[in-house]
């Protein structure tokens, strides 16, 4: 449900192990793929699936997991549209961006989701083609489905971690998100060149900071060290875009709020100062709006 590149990706990589997959996506993504197949092009394969596609979300009658990968902004109204048609025993997977999407989805669903963290870097390179720049692991919250889930994904060439900690494990992507997705967005660079910039890592190095002082005062654990992980995702990733770049560029609505955003918002309710997460909230909204003129 909201088959972009990360929805395209794991909906691909699933078909691809012969799993049967639907696509709900936009028009012209869904004619390519009832065309010609998802094309899914990465740096072991490049090859064109045969499944599903659809604008309707009644297409997911029948479903019995759902990947749910729509932009944040958009969880309430999308989440309103898959209710109806959702199998009583559907096993629902958030796939998105922010640390709250699963929560809101329950709420609308009156039912339980899994939340996940995502670490992928893809992109839509064009209608019914899905690019793949590195990694691809999934980190989910522990449910009575989540091994199975597992399993399947395994077989499919997709690493899941089941986590007791998954808040945490949310957190920690949030966290490199608000590292990278604006300052990309801002400079239009993907992360290998954009951390070569002079006094980048510095400021990444604040962002990161804020954050991590945030989730502390939120009473949340974040796993590991964040500034490693952080400087990692250059490494692994160097030729991505963050997927707030790609919307800036393409004039579309950004997550910026769920981002950045959250971090700043959470920081005003506990008392803690967030100058650097501030400025690049402003400065991407700046953008968009330039864009829409």
């Amino acid at each position: 449900m909201g088959a972009g590149a990360v929805g395209s990706y794991y909906g691909g990589m699933l078909a691809r192990a012969g799993h049967d997959v639907t696509l709900i996506a936009r028009a012209q993504h869904v004619e390519a793929v009832r065309r010609s197949g998802l094309r899914v092009q990465t740096n072991a394969f490049d090859t064109h699936i045969r499944m599903q596609a659809s604008e309707d979300p009644t297409a997911i009658r029948g479903a019995r997991l759902v990947l749910f990968s729509v932009k944040s902004p958009d969880t309430e109204r999308a989440g309103a549209a898959l209710a109806p048609h959702l199998e009583p025993d559907a096993v629902i997977l958030s796939l998105q961006n922010g640390v709250d999407n699963a929560e809101r989805l329950a709420a609308v669903l009156g039912r339980d989701v899994i939340p996940a963290t995502v670490y992928v870097a893809s992109e839509m390179a064009g209608p019914g083609h899905v690019r793949h720049h590195g990694r691809g692991e999934l980190v989910i919250g522990p449910s009575s489905a989540s091994a199975r889930i597992a399993v399947a994904f395994g077989a499919a060439g997709v690493p899941v971690e089941v986590s007791d900690n998954v808040i945490g494990a949310l957190w920690a992507k949030l966290i490199v998100n608000c590292a990278y997705n604006a300052l990309s967005a801002v400079t239009q660079l993907p992360y290998g060149r954009l951390v070569q910039g002079v006094g980048i890592p510095a400021v990444m190095r604040d962002v990161v900071d804020e954050c991590l002082a945030v989730a502390r005062a939120a009473g949340v654990e974040v796993p590991g060290d964040m500034h490693q992980a952080t400087r990692r995702i250059a490494e692994t990733m160097p030729t991505q875009f963050s997927s707030t770049a790609q919307d800036l560029a393409r004039g579309k609505p950004t997550e910026i709020d769920h981002l950045n955003g959250l971090v700043v918002r959470k920081g005003e309710a506990l008392g803690v100062s967030t100058p650097a997460n501030r400025l690049l909230v402003a400065l991407v909204k700046l953008l968009a709006g330039k864009h829409s003129t």
